[in-house]
């Protein structure tokens, strides 16, 4: 099939990639959105639920909160990027441009607090904000003159040369065609697939990630993986928001003893790394842990999650049980206050990118956030290039069949790798066992991508690369800090399977 052009091609449908198509298209650039999704909330930006965080009236008590939730690891200028344009972007996207009804008290918006905020400055729409300002965002891109949205179209590589990204290989039904582009913006968000236990979609699998490394980009921070500690660990699991233990909702251990004081200072509003490991750790020695919703009213404040425990017949007066899943990729492709990668014409936004912002460990609610600010301004930096069209190497001629179950299979073994070696807590040991393993099955699936075009084996390729990527990263860290955290001795344990 004939190569397409655009102005800007954007892969992803999340906020970071939807502000990045409005960023340009606000400027006069064509632009082509290409998502593997085929509904909302096939993006992660669907499923975020405690709200969007802005300044207020304090940037400095913000940059403040971000910075030692970080434990001092973040990049000041990149948090000096996100603190003084929040409230604006806020504004001009979300309530000027799309009209959105946050939650008020009456007159004024009911600005709420999470964990490691110093102050209530957390704008939601219930638990569910995530969808409430994707999906208008969305249909004001579809109905934009200057914006084509692609879905269920899945970027397969980078088409670049001599340190210059031109475009990618994009495939859809099947067929793989070239869409060569001025500027491509990477905004495939995060890892989540690589975890058996995730808050993330099924997509999430470091798709951005590992075509920009491919391709010669620089990533970094890959080993500050975050953990979200209160997900329903139930049949059907699904993240309780932060903004529960923000109203006073409390953890307790199997014994029905309150733990988190004896932690931190801050309690259950203590930095998700911490209380991630807390809840890791009391649920190892007490059996259980539980979110005690009894000090608020629960039905009335959230009732989008207590829609949610109905429909999985969980009794909340009873406590919630909870424990903790991956979350939130903090490090990723390398950028500037632009989005700008180390490579010509590429960009990456929102959390495939590692713009410094988050260090070691993110603040509650700065995603969405983050992916607004950066996808605006990245939008609007790659508008004004214009497409070339280059050779691209050749594809098979015909796509073999693969092995029966294999991408399973391997994914399977990936998992456990990933649950074992590189979870919440890891040792050295455990994680050169994981940069062996993980080298050793990317080789495997590398001798099929060489004459495979597969959908599946691609992502499965992808996974693998950033999977590895993460090993690296976290083996050559030798400093425990935020959700990179190393215990110093090796733990009694079975050695894991996948080994």
């Amino acid at each position: 099939m004939a190569p397409h052009t655009t102005d800007v091609l954007v892969v992803g449908s999340g906020i970071a990639g939807l502000s990045a198509a409005l960023g340009a298209a606000r400027r006069g650039a064509s632009v082509t959105i290409a998502t593997k999704a085929t509904e909302p909330a096939d993006a992660s930006t669907w499923w975020a639920q405690g709200g969007i965080a802005v300044a207020r009236d304090d940037p400095g008590g913000f940059a403040a909160d971000i910075q030692q939730a970080a434990g001092g690891t973040a990049d000041s200028d990149a948090i000096s990027v996100l603190v003084e344009n929040a409230n604006d972007a806020v504004r001009d996207v979300f309530i000027e441009t799309l009209g959105i009804e946050f939650d008020t008290d009456g007159s004024r918006f009911d600005f709420t607090r999470e964990a490691a905020h110093s102050n209530d400055r957390i704008l939601h729409v219930d638990a569910s904000t995530g969808k409430h300002l994707h999906v208008p965002l969305l249909n004001h891109l579809a109905d934009h003159d200057a914006v084509t949205i692609d879905t269920d179209t899945a970027a397969l590589d980078l088409c670049w040369d001599e340190g210059r990204v031109f475009g990618a290989l994009l495939e859809s039904g099947g067929e793989v065609t070239p869409t060569f582009a001025g500027a491509t913006i990477l905004a495939t968000g995060g890892i989540g697939a690589l975890y058996s236990q995730t808050t993330n979609p099924a997509g999430a699998t470091g798709d951005s990630i590992a075509m920009a490394a491919l391709a010669g980009a620089a990533v970094t921070d890959m080993e500050y993986v975050q953990f979200h500690p209160t997900v329903y660990c139930g049949a059907n699991p699904f993240l309780l928001s932060e903004a529960l233990r923000g109203e006073g909702a409390l953890l307790r251990n199997g014994d029905g003893e309150r733990f988190m004081p004896a932690v931190h200072e801050d309690a259950e509003l203590a930095p998700r790394d911490v209380v991630a490991r807390a809840v890791d750790r009391e649920r190892e020695r007490t059996g259980d842990v539980w979110l005690d919703v009894s000090p608020l009213d629960f039905g009335e404040t959230f009732p989008n999650l207590a829609a949610r425990c109905r429909q999985r017949a969980v009794d909340w007066t009873d406590g919630i049980p909870v424990a903790p899943a991956e979350h939130f990729l903090c490090g990723g492709i390398s950028v500037d206050d632009r989005g700008r990668t180390t490579l010509d014409n590429l960009y990456a936004v929102g959390e495939c990118s590692r713009t410094g912002v988050h260090g070691a460990n993110r603040l509650a609610s700065t995603s969405l956030l983050e992916g607004l600010v950066w996808g605006l301004r990245a939008g609007e930096d790659a508008a004004g290039g214009s497409p070339q069209v280059i050779e691209t190497p050749s594809r098979p001629d015909r796509d073999p069949a693969l092995p029966t179950a294999f991408v399973q299979a391997k994914f399977d073994r990936l998992r456990r790798v990933m649950d074992e070696l590189l979870g919440l807590e890891r040792t050295h040991a455990d994680l050169d066992w994981a940069v062996a393993v993980l080298r050793r099955l990317k080789g495997e699936v590398d001798a099929y991508t060489r004459t495979r075009t597969s959908r599946s084996l691609y992502e499965l390729r992808n996974a693998a690369i950033t999977a590895l990527l993460i090993a690296r990263a976290a083996s050559e860290n030798r400093e425990s800090v935020g959700t990179h955290f190393v215990v110093s001795e090796e733990p009694e344990r079975e050695v894991p399977a996948s080994r």
